[in-house]
């Protein structure tokens, strides 16, 4: 490891912008379970796959089937 780096030409990291952020969701546990199942059988994270379905929801403007009551 050196003592110093040069970063004089360094740039701005173009996929910034692209980034994952870290949240918190809370999910009923029938509804994990069934991502982690998805995900098991397409080999892929399960954590990715609902990222994929909310991607797809998001892209295709999909909305929920329910009304919601306020009180």
């Amino acid at each position: 490891m050196r003592k110093r780096y040069d970063f004089s030409k360094a740039r701005p990291n173009p996929y910034a912008k692209r980034l994952k952020k870290q949240i918190t969701i809370r999910l009923d546990e029938d509804t994990l379970e069934y991502f982690k199942k998805l995900a098991e059988d397409a080999e892929i994270p399960y954590q990715t796959l609902i990222n994929l379905y909310l991607r797809e929801c998001a892209r295709t403007r999909k909305r929920p089937a329910m009304k919601w009551k306020a009180a």
